[in-house]
Parts: structure tokens; sequence; C-alpha cells
């Protein structure tokens, strides 16, 4: 016994000796049922936390010890909530919780202030917090898959965001501020209620190039009726003009206009 207990003691020291050398802590497919103690003595050492796939439920309080910490990744796991001082990670960039059991989100998220990419798809969703609008940075959300029923109208102020993912989820419109995301891209809300757009998103969304609202009651006249949609149609042209170009695969859905007819 005496043996083992040594091995398995100077595997545990082993392991943290090349977290505090590293900062990447990687703990994906480890059964795990509880937040490691040993993560969080490290500190302002650890850079990413990655416990992809385990049973984690809680997320400890003393999260907030990892002031440092720029990647956490809790995907594929059990936890029902966030502690409200995760909002203390000042220098987190990427916060990935897919396939989860999140009813909400904390007001303290907006609290991120340099977080960059958000993907909370596949949760128990209804809402996102109205502090959303504070995370000035975020270029990338996916809240695919929840039961989100509107965005809140803060989302506006997400000036930076670039790729907005909300598919399979019961959004019946989106707030008249998203207009503001001069730099958004890409949207994609397959399978919701989307009946109407905001009336000037094509035009005010200038590097708005891919909207996809597969299985919505809004048909495709509507949508090419929407002031700018000229303007949008040859920005999509010309992504796609560049992907054959670049000899980009696609599929058949790759050049439709993404709405139903």
């Amino acid at each position: 016994m005496g043996c083992v207990s040594s091995k398995t003691a100077d595997s545990k020291a082993d392991r943290i000796t090349r977290w505090r050398s590293t900062g990447i802590v990687a703990l994906r497919d480890s059964k795990l049922k509880a937040f490691p103690d040993e993560i969080l003595e490290l500190d302002r050492v650890v850079r990413t936390v990655d416990l992809t796939h385990n049973k984690i439920v809680d997320v400890p309080v003393e999260i907030n010890k990892l002031l440092n910490m720029q990647r956490l990744i809790l995907a594929d796991n059990l936890i029902e909530r966030l502690p409200m001082n995760l909002g203390k990670l000042q220098y987190l960039k990427i916060m990935t919780l897919d396939s989860n059991r999140l009813t909400g989100l904390p007001d303290e998220l907006g609290q991120l202030i340099r977080l960059e990419q958000l993907s909370v798809s596949r949760n128990l969703l209804t809402y996102l917090p109205e502090t959303l609008g504070s995370l000035r940075n975020l270029r990338f959300l996916n809240a695919s898959n929840n039961q989100i029923k509107y965005f809140p109208e803060s989302i506006g102020s997400c000036f930076s965001l670039e790729d907005l993912q909300a598919n399979d989820n019961s959004i019946d419109e989106l707030p008249p501020s998203v207009c503001n995301l001069v730099n958004l891209k890409s949207l994609s809300l397959d399978n919701n209620n989307v009946k109407q757009m905001p009336s000037t998103i094509l035009k005010q969304c200038v590097a708005l190039q891919s909207i996809s609202l597969h299985n919505n009651p809004l048909s495709m006249d509507q949508f090419q009726q929407m002031e700018g949609y000229q303007e949008f149609e040859g920005r999509r042209r010309k992504k796609f003009d560049k992907q054959i170009d670049s000899n980009v695969m696609m599929d058949s859905k790759g050049l439709d206009q993404g709405v139903d007819s």
C-alpha cells in the first residue's frame, strides 16, 4: 500500500509542477466530480483551465483566486450555476460552458471586460443578463440550443461582436439595438420564432455578410424587401466568391440566402 500511495503522491506532485511551469491545467475526461482544490492553490500561475467532459456540478467561489486566468473551459459537465465573484477574473478572454445545466448567468458576467469569446450553447438558459452589454471586447457569442426568448437591449453595446449564434431557441424578435453592431459579420438564428427583423439591420450592420434564418416565420419576400438588402447581397456574394476562389468546399446550403422561402 505504501508504494501505491507514494506513486500517487509523486504523480500529483509532478502534475502540479507541470501546471506551475506551463500555466495550463488540462484534466479532460478525468471523471472529476468536483473542481480540484489543487488548482485553486496555484493562484496567479494559472492561465488556462480545461476540465471538459467531467461530472463537475459546482464552480467554487474560490475560483476568484485565479486572477490571471485567460481561458476557462468547462464544457460537458453538470454545472447548474456560476458564482457571482466570477466577475473578478479580469483577464479572462475565453469562457466555454457548453453542454451543462445552467439556467441563468450572473449579472457579474458584465465585469469580464476582456472577454472575447463566450459559448453557452446546450444549456437551459431562458435569458441573457442585461450586463452583457458591458462586454465591449466580445467578438464571438454562441447561445444556441437553449430556451432564450429574447436578447437584452444592451447587446447593441457589444461593439466588437463579429459572430452571433443563437440557433434553436424561442426568440421572437431582435432588439433594435442590434443595428449598432457595425462589426457583426455573421448572424445565425435557425429554428426560432423570428417573424421580423429590425428594419435597418441590413443597412446599419455594414459588415454583415451572412444571415441564417431557416425554420422561422420570416419569409424570403419579407427579407428581400428590407432596406439595405442589395448592399447585404453584394457583401454576401463577395464573401462566397472569395471562398470559391480559394477552393473552399461548400455544401448545398453554402450559397443560399439563409431564409426559407
